[in-house]
């Protein structure tokens, strides 16, 4: 195996901090080729579908790659507009958000990139620019506030698979979870309360979280009660009452049993309850994407209001709300303790690389 290296490396090369944050992916266009070539990376990840590689295989390429391109191709080209994918271009302004913010704070030796974990920009491309920019501390954040194996563990599995095949490793510190860090709830709080000071309040608010099957869980997953944790303290810090709010998990895929109560379902018993006004808000979205704007905004409100319900309001993602911006920033931060950003002395530097050519070094 040849390994890859860094690019015109010099010995007075500044040794910079890099963040990466990362989110799931968006496939290149609202096409049915593109989201065959999407949904075949993400489905074939052994994280997201945990069954026998040989049997998926068959049903992955002989039936859903089939038939499911094109139905996808349809609900993203409902959302796709002039900057392309809702969850590429909130990605992209957070990463613009942060890079600025942590700029003015710890000065241009901190560089902020973003990636996907399944498409373009892919994780191993943009690692392979922050080494080639000097970076060998790096920082990851991939944007799952509540931790699952399909999610935070696949992408460090990525991290992992890229790593094997290169030369010069950076340090490495990965946040697997931020489900309960009080400026993400302030953040989450944030964000409703002005939905509430425009709109006024309804009978119920739903924290709706990307349902996983319930094997997951049975299995040691810790996801099902990170996102009761962060619903929880939402709630608390909402000043909520019991009754007035409740979790619900969406995007039920396949037949087996997912983690309960499902979004759909309840929103269609809801009304027959008495509950005929609901808002809804999905604390595990760091950005709005297909699933939020298609699945939850307009797919969902369908069942309710068919069966009897008189409102119904999706509350948006955090996205790039300075409030976010705030709350990522100080996760960073926590983060960054301990690595000095100001050690890239010049006339030091010069120094080494005298030193290293003296030593027989080329550059």
């Amino acid at each position: 195996m040849r390994f890859r290296g860094v690019d015109n490396f010099r010995h007075d090369q500044p040794q910079r901090v890099g963040l990466l944050i990362t989110n799931l992916g968006t496939p290149d266009a609202p096409t049915p080729s593109a989201l065959r070539r999407y949904l075949g990376q993400f489905l074939s990840d052994p994280r997201v579908v945990e069954a026998p590689r040989l049997l998926w295989w068959f049903v992955l390429h002989g039936v859903i790659l089939r038939i499911r391109p094109r139905r996808s191709a349809e609900a993203y080209a409902s959302v796709w507009g002039e900057r392309g994918s809702p969850l590429m271009y909130h990605t992209e302004d957070q990463c613009k958000a942060l890079a600025a913010r942590l700029r003015d704070q710890y000065g241009e030796d901190l560089i902020v990139d973003f990636a996907m974990r399944y498409g373009a920009p892919s994780i191993a491309a943009r690692l392979d620019r922050l080494q080639q920019q000097g970076v060998t501390r790096l920082v990851v954040v991939p944007l799952y506030p509540q931790y699952s194996g399909s999610t935070s563990a696949s992408t460090f599995d990525a991290l992992s698979a890229d790593f094997r095949r290169r030369r010069w490793l950076p340090e490495l510190r990965f946040v697997m979870q931020y489900h309960d860090f009080p400026p993400y709830i302030d953040a989450m709080a944030t964000r409703i309360e002005r939905h509430w000071a425009e709109h006024g309040r309804a009978d119920k608010l739903i924290f709706s979280f990307h349902g996983i099957p319930k094997r997951y869980l049975l299995a040691g997953d810790p996801y099902f009660c990170q996102c009761h944790k962060s619903a929880r303290l939402l709630a608390e810090r909402l000043g909520l009452k019991g009754g007035s709010w409740m979790v619900a998990f969406q995007s039920l895929f396949g037949r087996e049993e997912w983690l309960k109560p499902y979004l759909a379902e309840r929103l269609k018993t809801l009304p027959g309850e008495g509950t005929k006004a609901v808002q809804i808000f999905c604390p595990g979205f760091s950005a709005d994407c297909l699933e939020t704007i298609e699945e939850v905004g307009v797919e969902n409100r369908d069942y309710f209001l068919e069966a009897g319900g008189e409102r119904y309001e999706y509350i948006s993602a955090l996205n790039a709300e300075p409030a976010h911006i705030d709350a990522l920033v100080a996760l960073v931060g926590k983060q960054l303790q301990g690595w000095d950003l100001a050690g890239n002395d010049r006339a030091a530097l010069a120094t080494t690389r005298e030193r290293a050519m003296s030593l027989g070094a080329g550059n």
